[in-house]
């Protein structure tokens, strides 16, 4: 069996991404962790920080790694471009942590635990990384107009 090469190219790339994304999970995961259950952070704040630390390891591994042979067209317009999403991104699941916190404190019927919390923050995570991969492929790194 063939396989299309523009299906082979998206599966290269997306595997690049699974991973650089899987360095910046767990530097997001030890971090909100760190900032919550250590020093006494508010999950939503929590969560806001330790995205954007992470985002500094995404930002490389992605432009660098994955992304490499995509068009340059400036690093300040790319910069903007990926600034824009990873807010639009961290928001999301800044919004998605909370509304999932919540909908287990109230199933509970008292605030969610260490291990809810950290079940919630993952779906979170897994929910963003669609968002995330799909503008940075699309907007962010995107082909110049002369390779489509």
């Amino acid at each position: 069996m063939r396989i299309h090469p523009r299906l082979r190219r998206l599966a290269s790339v997306g595997s690049r991404f699974l991973i650089v994304g899987a360095i910046s999970t767990l530097i997001e995961i030890g971090v909100f962790n760190l900032l919550v259950y250590a020093l006494g952070v508010d999950v939503v704040w929590g969560k806001i920080i330790a995205s954007l630390v992470a985002l500094i390891n995404a930002y490389i591994g992605n432009r660098e790694w994955t992304f490499r042979h995509r068009d340059r067209r400036g690093r300040v317009n790319e910069l903007v471009l990926f600034g824009l999403t990873n807010a639009a991104c961290t928001g999301l699941g800044a919004l998605l942590l909370w509304a999932g916190v919540q909908a287990v404190g109230a199933v509970l019927e008292r605030p969610a635990g260490p291990f809810a919390v950290n079940i919630v923050n993952l779906a979170s995570i897994a929910i963003v990384v669609l968002v995330r991969f799909a503008l940075y492929h699309w907007l962010v790194f995107r082909v110049s107009g002369a390779k489509r």
